[in-house]
């Protein structure tokens, strides 16, 4: 128990843009960790297409069974597994709404990436991850006329949002307990490559939810719309949260480190008032 803490502490204080890294070397430390690790730490998203839909899906752990990933468009898991767990059919109904859902709720938040739902029983009801990655790769920002062209910079980032939902239905009552659990992993990247300067902002944050729900019994796909409205409400409190967590105390680092020029010229200005001043 005193490893497994003392491994959690040290990746909260690695860069989590280095996470899978840092993970590995701290297996090879401790193996018999491997199990808990690997379901406690948060790492990137990464996406596979399927052969026979060649639909692209995210990777993670709720789709994984052994070294084969199941794809929420065919229900299949590649590479090929013959005795793969699959979802009920009733389930199986409300992760193929929930994916047709989350990929248009994908399309008009993040205009692109990709995004995949997958469903599964709990005990006393079911669980429902949902997974969006995008990344922006490497783009070069047009400089302002008259600018330094060695001030040219190359962006890139990329976002890793996990919700993991888990629903129970109210005893005697049309009702649905969900509890969300939210991960949101960041990475930002700009060089300069023509003043030989490079800046990069990573970091992740967690924050859960509850809310009960009225729900149709006959229509368990009423539980996707509950689930997207929380799942709309959390992301823009994380979004919220990056903003001010993140860019806010960059800014104020950065605004510490320098001086304005208004306030340098005000600042001589009363050196040399005061230098003369006493010559008199």
């Amino acid at each position: 128990m005193a490893e497994f803490k003392a491994a959690m502490d040290l990746m909260r204080r690695l860069p989590p843009k280095q996470i899978e890294t840092s993970l590995s070397n701290t297996l090879a430390l401790v193996p018999d960790l491997v199990d808990d690790l690997l379901s406690a730490v948060d790492q990137p998203l990464h996406v596979m297409k399927c052969p026979e839909s060649s639909k692209e899906f995210v990777l993670c752990d709720y789709n994984r069974d052994g070294d084969s990933y199941r794809s929420p468009w065919t229900n299949k898991y590649w590479p090929a597994l013959d005795d793969g767990v699959l979802p009920p059919d009733h389930l199986r109904k409300m992760e193929i709404t929930a994916n047709e859902a989350f990929n248009r709720y994908r399309e008009l938040y993040y205009e692109g990436g990709v995004s995949s739902c997958y469903v599964w029983e709990c005990e006393g009801g079911f669980a429902c991850c949902v997974a969006i990655h995008k990344t922006a790769p490497p783009a070069t920002l047009p400089l302002p006329e008259g600018h330094d062209p060695r001030r040219t910079t190359t962006s890139s980032g990329g976002w890793n949002a996990m919700h993991v939902v888990e629903g129970k239905v109210v005893e005697g009552k049309e009702l649905c307990r969900y509890k969300l659990s939210s991960t949101v992993t960041l990475s930002l990247a700009s060089q300069a490559k023509g003043m030989a300067s490079t800046s990069e902002l990573s970091g992740s944050l967690s924050r859960a939810l509850e809310r009960e729900k009225p729900f149709s019994p006959a229509d368990l796909t009423t539980h996707v719309s509950n689930m997207g409205e929380m799942v709309e409400e959390m992301e823009g409190r994380l979004r919220d949260a990056v903003y001010e967590v993140y860019f806010g105390k960059t800014r104020q680092v950065v605004g510490g480190m320098r001086t304005a020029e208004d306030e340098r010229k005000t600042a001589q200005q009363s050196l040399m008032a005061e230098m003369m001043q006493r010559k008199k």
